[in-house]
């Protein structure tokens, strides 16, 4: 060592890396280049994190831990949370991988379940490997995380891998640091992991082969295949067979609600089969083709190969690449797009277990691809929109969740949030973390409250954080609400709008710290003096949000009744303004009956929701009178919409409480009225809406000078007319106007704001 400079002495240093470390080939990526940057020392797994010792001169020690971020495999996320400086060790040398460690999981970040990478995809294609046409080919950059883990660290023993030992060539590559596949745990291979088998008509098939070539033929015939795959069953069938599609819809039941298409994997990028399906933008093309593969709403071509079921009435499909070995074999033999849609009972989270899916669905599936390797919790696909020129989530699931965030202060202890009634998802916060689930589905069945239930026990588990406190919608009907009651721990309530709010405000705090002037408009949630909102505009900030714009209340005859039948919602504005109304399938008698019931008050709640306005429009133009799925009338409404109508001028004044507040009144007969195209009529609603929104900004900002940041939540502004053009308006007039990136903007979103108006409570 004699004659070295002081730039070159030796250094030695203790590091603790956090944040996705595990489950993304970190180690063998840290002893590559350690070697790479001559690093002796050691690197090991706790629970939680990764410690590392290294020792080399200090101008190669400074640029090994710059690579530790700047290099790391795409799929880890690591922050180096602590250096130590350490006595060098004379004679150290070399670099090895030691045994994991017990750590502290609450320093963890779970992964996500990825897509087969290209690097296995082209192995699974080759006739010369032993992993050719394997359907569960993986590596460190692809394949089952969290639906595989038990607890941390994240080792093989702790998977649901735990029961397909290794044979000797898999051993090999998983001991190898310099192999791709070393310490992957979910490695397998037909020698060693999981396999498939093929149920029809009592008659059992075993094996990969024998079960994909049934499967496919079985596909072929046009029959509908439960098909299990990495977060859960799909119900499978010819996307271009009809009979296949309306047996599916009629059996499911799910008579309108859009399905899911997977296209084969073809073209130099992959996209040749969805191009011929869908008018793709390269942000659609992109979104399609990100590790995520979610289910991205596409502009649906009118000479798509698909037949009229798969998206009645709307002018989207939801087209999502294949993720999984399988399905990349699936597609690939059949040779043309299925329907993926998830296996569940309508509202439930999708099903997971083999002898529970052909128990629940034999009245859906005529035939089941299973395999053997467990699922530990169900992870649905997520769900994607393209908004404002990015994708936006409507639904967070396998490949996407769960999903971490970092707080711009610390929770003072530990906290759950619950969520909604629908489209639930649980957070958990933690430190300056907070992760939010999967997708969840209603709470209110049996199965969505036992779902529930485990992932909140898992989320706290996995993460070795117990909950000390829990937030929650101050609705008191709510079957997570009565959850959180019966768990003996202090509760926050949280006001529905007011958490859509949050939920944007605190996943851009680290940009902005200001007040915001944010749209809240959904369907319906309690608002802070006993009615139902829905069309609210909310300024301030997390824990201190003011009111300060609405609309026009009417009544709902029927009360829920009303978000399955829009019919309703148009007759309460009908019936406000003293106009008659009618619908078909209904009688006189029974109509003057609802009246009544209505004029009294009688199950008939009072509420300012856009969304059922949305409804109303839907119904008064014809679109839609009878709904089966949340928000059906206004995706319909939407899909004939021209854009390029002039919106009306809709009345704006100050309420007793000082609310702006706009008048609905003038789009009642406008809706109604025949003489216009349904498309003229649609798009007049929603630049009649957009107009109306920017009007309520506009006179906020009168009353509060200074620059105010505008944003867009609630399930409404899924709606992709309504949200561009809004921001179009809001940005032409001069204000700095944002919709959510990573929380989804419905209900979906809910536990995340709910966490950030925790944080500014003097309960917690």
């Amino acid at each position: 060592m004699q004659g070295r400079g002081v730039a070159d002495a030796l250094a030695a240093v203790s590091l603790r890396v956090i944040g996705r470390v595990q489950g993304v080939g970190f180690r063998p990526f840290i002893y590559r280049i350690a070697h790479q940057y001559g690093v002796a020392g050691w690197v090991r797994n706790a629970a939680g994190r990764v410690e590392i010792v290294a020792q080399a001169p200090e101008t190669a020690l400074t640029a090994f831990i710059d690579a530790i971020t700047t290099q790391a495999p795409p799929l880890a996320r690591p922050t180096v949370a602590g250096r130590e400086t350490i006595d060098v060790e004379i004679g150290l040398s070399g670099f090895v991988i030691h045994h994991s460690a017990e750590g502290d999981p609450a320093e963890a970040g779970i992964p996500p379940d990825q897509f087969c990478c290209d690097d296995c995809l082209a192995e699974m294609r080759d006739p010369n490997q032993r992993r050719f046409r394997y359907p569960f080919i993986n590596c460190t950059q692809c394949g089952p995380r969290y639906t595989i883990i038990d607890h941390l660290p994240y080792d093989r023993p702790h998977t649901s891998m735990a029961a397909f030992p290794l044979c000797d060539d898999c051993r090999a590559e998983y001991e190898n640091p310099l192999d791709r596949r070393f310490h992957a745990q979910p490695l397998a291979c037909p020698t060693c992991g999981p396999q498939l088998t093929f149920m029809q008509d009592g008659v059992r098939l075993n094996g990969n082969e024998t079960g994909l070539r049934a499967a496919v033929a079985a596909l072929r015939d046009g029959r509908i295949v439960a098909v299990k795959g990495i977060g859960g069953y799909h119900l499978i069938c010819d996307a271009a067979n009809a009979g296949a599609v309306a047996r599916l819809r009629d059996l499911k039941p799910r008579p309108h609600k859009p399905l899911a298409v997977m296209p084969p994997l073809r073209g130099a990028d992959g996209l040749a089969a969805a191009r011929a399906l869908a008018e793709l933008t390269p942000v659609h093309a992109e979104a399609l083709r990100d590790p995520l593969r979610p289910v991205v709403l596409c502009p649906k071509r009118a000479d798509a190969p698909l037949c009229e079921g798969i998206a009645q009435g709307l002018g989207e499909v939801g087209l999502m690449l294949p993720y999984s070995p399988l399905h990349h074999l699936l597609t690939q033999d059949f040779g043309a797009a299925l329907v993926c849609t998830s296996a569940n009972i309508s509202g439930e989270p999708v099903l997971t277990d083999n002898a529970e899916v052909e128990t629940r669905l034999a009245h859906v599936a005529q035939a089941y691809l299973h395999h053997n390797r467990p699922i530990r919790r169900p992870a649905d696909d997520g769900v994607f929109r393209i908004i404002d020129g990015a994708p936006r989530p409507l639904r967070l699931g396998r490949g996407c969740a769960p999903l971490e965030l970092r707080l711009t202060q610390p929770v003072a202890r530990p906290l759950l949030a619950v969520g909604g009634q629908m489209k639930n998802a649980l957070a958990l916060a933690w430190g300056e973390r907070l992760i939010l689930s999967p997708h969840i589905g209603d709470p209110g069945t049996q199965r969505g409250m036992r779902t529930f239930e485990t992932t909140a026990a898992q989320l706290q588990q996995l993460y070795g954080v117990r909950a000390e406190a829990i937030a929650h919608d101050a609705h008191p009907d709510y079957s997570v609400t009565q959850w959180a009651r019966a768990q003996d721990l202090p509760l926050i309530p949280v006001y529905h709008h007011e958490a859509h709010a949050a939920a944007m405000a605190g996943e851009l705090a680290a940009e902005y710290d200001g007040d915001w002037l944010i749209f809240a408009w959904d369907g319906v949630g309690l608002g802070r003096d006993g009615t139902l909102w829905g069309g609210e505009a909310l300024l301030g900030r997390p824990g201190a949000w003011k009111r300060v714009g609405s609309w026009r209340p009417f009544a709902l005859p029927g009360g829920d009744a009303a978000a399955r039948q829009p019919w309703r919602s148009a007759a309460a504005l009908c019936w406000s303004l003293q106009q008659p109304f009618a619908t078909p399938g209904l009688s006189r008698e029974a109509l003057q009956l609802l009246k009544q019931a209505w004029e009294r008050g009688i199950n008939a709640p009072v509420t300012s929701a856009v969304g059922r306005l949305f409804d109303a429009a839907s119904a008064l133009c014809g679109v839609c009178l009878e709904a089966s799925f949340e928000g059906q009338g206004p995706m319909m409404l939407e899909a004939v919409c021209d854009a390029a109508s002039a919106p009306l001028d809709l009345p704006l004044a100050r309420n007793a409480e000082g609310v702006w507040v706009s008048d609905w009144a003038p789009l009642v007969a406008a809706m109604a009225d025949a003489d216009h195209a349904i498309a003229a009529r649609s798009g007049l609603f929603h630049a009649t809406l957009i107009a109306a929104l920017l009007a309520q900004a506009q006179a906020v900002a009168a009353d509060h000078p200074g620059a105010l940041r505008v944003g867009l939540g609630g399930g409404v502004f899924q709606n992709r007319m309504l949200c561009e053009g809004a921001l179009t308006a809001l940005r032409g007039a001069g204000f700095d106007a944002h919709v959510g990136r990573e929380i989804p903007m419905n209900d979906a979103g809910l536990a995340a704001g709910q966490i950030f108006e925790a944080l500014a409570s003097p309960r917690l």
